[in-house]
């Protein structure tokens, strides 16, 4: 497909009808690696109308997927019917293409991955033939064995199928649920590997070698196959093989895949040697990519059609006009040049992480300093555990991963480093409600509930640059441990001019002088909507960014409410134990004689997915929302 004059991608799809054909092929293998093909076909429309998705692992899971769709499970779709879900929850694009083709959600769907009502980023319940919610990673296992025994107490038998990544095998709670599913003789359940042999940006073995995958299995009791993945007739005979010999046994089968399989472009196997990242793991690819990619599957399609006799496949063409790139600097990349600099002057600092080198802006870090990099892998519990004996021995250990998973996997470990007067930097990424697109699970938004109250703990968010530079400073030289908590969307650029003063703990700044109404909030979403409503108003409005989340001066607070009529603290987060309730504690407890009237606004409910303005408009945090709760709630004098 081609770029149009205007800016407009001509995007090509298969409509659900055009799967017919393919579904009719004689063979099977043949069908099922045309309706792979296609399905590739229709997951990289979607990823490229969203913007963001995960390419490489959708393709090198879709002939897995479309064998055990297509020929694999007994009547997938049925409600008494075999089970499939994919634990890792990075392939949901080519799982959603599959079903739509089978019919089994509409196809307008296809043109809404990732938007508010449309299919979320990573698996949700609230999806037809979405068995759990996934895409956190490690709990697949554990989640199939109690589909297990749910079906036993409920006298029921179906077999239960389950997709992991070989990154994802570095989760703990994988290892955790093996024995039990011997113990149980869990014949019913069977574990596929899509051994792709990378993770999130890099190789698997350059970050926590799997060793001898085959013997971990069956050293814990496991029957264990091996196969190419990507191989219909290899994949058919292991799954096959599953059943004939190891029917009472829970067994695992190894599916050697590449990662962006079927698409040159997109497979591993075409990096340059000695290359360490994998350009495809998420995003949307950029036009010339998408351009080669489409055209080798579509003839892929075609030849095993032509094989067969049949026509070649009838594509469906839109036009699409990508949306602008949002600019402004992303605050992992800021705070991961000013870690390093800082570190290049102090020898204590230590930088741990969690398979996000790229997300939590640490590549300066890692080429400056090797030596006081840590690569942790997919295992948040264990790195914070290890920072906690790094700070025993007097070093500054800053421990990073996306705030979504740093402040609930390890949190009892957090909270023993606190008991043991241990200092330690938690940096969380991808904190809050934006983006939006990957869903619930990869939005932040109960992190400073969680780890608010741990003993000696300040929770910072910094709005801009400038903030984010003094915060690396003041995490270094603080006596506190420091939940830092970065917001990875561009900063815009209304947050980016505010001036920044010296971080004072527990104090804010007026960014906006105005009138009787004060608003109060943190961060580069909530401060430019709160900016923008100001200018919506026809009173006018006082923001003040508190970028303390768990902290607030009773005396700075006294004198900026003094003569405030009312006050609204908005936040990036759950409205229960955010910044509203530290705020309203503080002043309930000030004895002061007078108290304005006071309304916190937040979260209510689980995050929606979607794009960032229809998202935020959709909480009641948009510049719009704002305003109008403000006009109704201020006292009219």
């Amino acid at each position: 497909m081609t770029l149009s004059p205007g800016g407009t991608v001509r995007l090509g799809f298969v409509p659900t009808t055009a799967f017919a054909p393919i579904l009719a092929l004689p063979d099977r293998h043949d069908r099922c690696r045309a309706f792979a093909d296609a399905v590739r076909v229709n997951t990289l429309y979607s990823v490229m109308r969203a913007g963001s998705g995960h390419i490489g692992s959708s393709f090198s899971a879709a002939d897995i997927v479309s064998w055990l769709l297509l020929e694999g499970l007994d009547e997938p779709f049925a409600p008494d019917g075999d089970i499939y879900f994919s634990s890792k929850g990075h392939d949901a694009p080519s799982l959603y293409a599959a079903l739509i083709a089978l019919g089994q959600l509409p196809e307008a769907d296809l043109h809404r991955l990732r938007r508010l009502g449309g299919l979320p980023g990573h698996p949700d319940v609230r999806t037809p033939h979405m068995h759990a919610n996934t895409g956190s990673l490690g709990m697949g296992i554990s989640r199939a064995k109690g589909f297990v025994l749910g079906d036993r107490l409920t006298g029921r038998r179906r077999r239960v199928v389950l997709l992991t990544g070989d990154g994802e095998l570095q989760e703990g709670q994988n290892w955790e649920a093996l024995a039990g599913a011997v113990h149980r003789e869990m014949g019913e359940l069977t574990v596929v590997v899509d051994h792709n042999k990378l993770q999130s940006d890099t190789w698997v073995r350059d970050v926590s070698d799997l060793g001898d995958l085959e013997a971990k299995f069956r050293a814990f009791g496991w029957a264990v196959l091996r196969c190419d993945g990507n191989s219909a007739p290899e994949f058919a005979a292991a799954f096959a093989r599953r059943e004939r010999e190891f029917g009472a046994r829970p067994a695992v089968i190894i599916a050697d895949t590449v990662k962006g399989a079927g698409a040159t472009v997109f497979a591993a196997t075409s990096m340059p040697e000695g290359e360490w990242m994998y350009r495809f793991h998420s995003g949307a690819p950029d036009v010339g990519s998408y351009r080669e990619a489409h055209e080798e599957l579509v003839a892929s399609v075609n030849a095993i059609l032509r094989r067969h006799g049949a026509d070649p496949v009838r594509l469906s063409v839109v036009e699409h006009t990508p949306g602008a790139r949002p600019s402004g600097p992303r605050l992992p990349e800021v705070y991961g040049r000013a870690l390093t600099e800082r570190a290049a002057v102090d020898e204590r600092i230590v930088a741990l992480d969690a398979d996000l080198v790229l997300d939590t802006g640490l590549i300066p870090f890692k080429e400056q300093l090797p030596d006081r990099f840590v690569e942790c892998g997919i295992a948040e519990q264990d790195m914070v555990s290890m920072a906690g004996g790094m700070a025993a021995r007097g070093l500054i250990p800053f421990a990073h991963s996306f705030s979504c998973f740093l402040h609930a996997r390890p949190n009892e470990q957090m909270y023993t480093n606190a008991t043991e007067d241990r200092k330690v930097v938690y940096v969380g990424s991808l904190a809050g409600l934006l983006p939006a697109a990957p869903g619930h699970s990869h939005q932040a938004v109960r992190d400073v509930s969680a780890v608010g109250a741990i003993p000696g703990l300040v929770v910072l968010e910094p709005v801009n640059s400038a903030e984010t530079v003094a915060a690396v400073e003041f995490c270094a030289d603080s006596p506190h441990s420091v939940y830092l908590r970065l917001v990875s969307t561009p900063v815009p650029e209304a947050a980016e001019a505010l001036p920044v003063g010296p971080l004072v703990l527990g104090r804010g700044r007026v960014v906006r002088q105005g009138g009787r109404t004060v608003a109060i909030g943190s961060g580069p979403v909530v401060i430019p909507q709160l900016l923008h409503a100001a200018e919506l108003l026809d009173t006018d409005l006082t923001v003040v960014n508190l970028p303390w989340l768990n902290r607030v001066d009773a005396e700075w607070l006294a004198r900026l409410v003094a003569e405030a009529d009312h006050l609204v603290v908005v936040e990036n987060h759950y409205t229960r134990g955010g910044q509203a309730d530290l705020v309203a504690r503080c002043l309930l407890e000030s004895g002061l004689p007078r108290l304005p009237t006071f309304s916190g606004l937040g979260l209510t409910e689980l995050p929606a997915c979607g794009a960032p303005d229809e998202v935020l408009d959709a909480h009641g945090l948009s510049a719009a929302a704002l305003a109008a709760h403000i006009t109704q709630r201020s006292p009219r004098r």
